[in-house]
């Protein structure tokens, strides 16, 4: 039997949820919402027997749809989730989670309440060298670890602002560390552990038009002890420029990088692991930009399986709530 899916918000990453659906024997599409329903008629019109819901209603009690997907701004769901999820539905919510942490726990809670998992969006676990580093740590083959630096380039431009009305908002857009850089954090926490003590420093240099901060610098300690660096920017020119995470540990020094934390640069250690020839696949393109990695294959098909009971969920709601715990934490340091 398919899992059936519904779609909320029909903007551009939407079209991959709904292509990923779509290509995935056991899943099918049934329906999907937008405010805008010239957004909603376009993106249906590419599959077929997919119904256009003429409200958010309409959408969360169509009976057939098992699965909503939430591709909204970031301030609409924990609203749209938790709603979704009374109406005994399961959800599948992008990146961020939520804006705010005490939102997250209502929407576990209310998870827990009605029995329906939540999932989120975190697809830059799936790349091939997140998966070989997070296998040789789990291993202990590097030993202790002493330090941690996240380095994240990227370029987003008043065009990119441009396009929509929540983005450089306080209210639904939240900040870079929850738009362009959460994957980036929730990758930290899932090689080395939590966050604890953080201090730093944001500002915005070139965007003025906007309510948030267009760079940041932050240091950290982990809960295990280890030591750490995040530097963050959407202000290198022309393009993204580099997503990366260098590892220090006991027995070994490594970096995950290029762009999107999609190749293994280089593994320098003393016990025999050898560095692997392995990359992930391109990133997600938008015409004028480009984000993180393009795995919502996996995402979609992760979330069959373990609607199924075939395999764990990749991201939990927990891990998820994490994540905007910590980035509450970094903003905090600097309020």
């Amino acid at each position: 039997m398919k899992i059936k899916f519904g779609i909320v918000g029909c903007g551009h990453i939407a079209k991959r949820h709904a292509k990923h659906i779509s290509q995935n024997k056991l899943a099918e599409l049934v329906a999907v919402y937008d405010i805008n329903n010239e957004n909603a008629k376009s993106l249906a019109s590419h599959f077929n027997n997919v119904a256009v819901a003429n409200s958010l209603d309409e959408l969360i009690s169509n009976k057939e749809i098992d699965i909503l997907n939430i591709c909204t701004p970031n301030g609409t769901h924990a609203s749209i989730a938790i709603e979704a999820l009374k109406a005994k539905k399961h959800v599948l919510v992008e990146k961020p989670m939520a804006l705010h942490v005490a939102d997250c726990e209502q929407m576990i809670e209310v998870a827990k309440a009605n029995n329906k998992s939540l999932f989120v969006v975190k697809q830059n676990r799936f790349n091939p060298p997140v998966q070989w580093v997070k296998k040789v740590v789990e291993k202990g083959s590097f030993g202790e670890l002493f330090q941690v630096s996240l380095n994240c380039f990227w370029n987003r431009n008043e065009n990119y602002y441009n396009q929509s009305n929540w983005r450089g908002t306080k209210d639904n857009d939240g900040g870079i560390l929850y738009t362009q850089f959460s994957h980036f954090i929730d990758i930290l926490m899932y090689l080395c552990g939590d966050v604890e003590d953080v201090k730093g420093f944001t500002n915005n240099f070139k965007h003025k038009y906007n309510e948030i901060e267009d760079a940041a610098h932050f240091a950290f300690k982990l809960t295990n002890g280890a030591i750490g660096s995040l530097a963050c920017t959407v202000n290198a020119f022309d393009n993204n420029l580099e997503g990366s995470i260098t590892l220090f540990y006991e027995h070994a020094t490594l970096k995950i990088g290029g762009k999107y934390l999609n190749t293994l640069e280089f593994l320098k250690g003393e016990k025999p692991e050898k560095l692997p020839s392995i990359s992930a696949t391109v990133a997600n393109d938008y015409g004028s930009y480009e984000g993180s990695m393009s795995n919502h294959d996996k995402v979609i098909e992760n979330v069959v399986k373990a609607l199924k009971g075939e395999e764990p969920i990749m991201t939990s709601a927990d891990e998820g709530a994490k994540v905007v715990e910590a980035i509450e934490k970094f903003y905090s340091s600097v309020r």
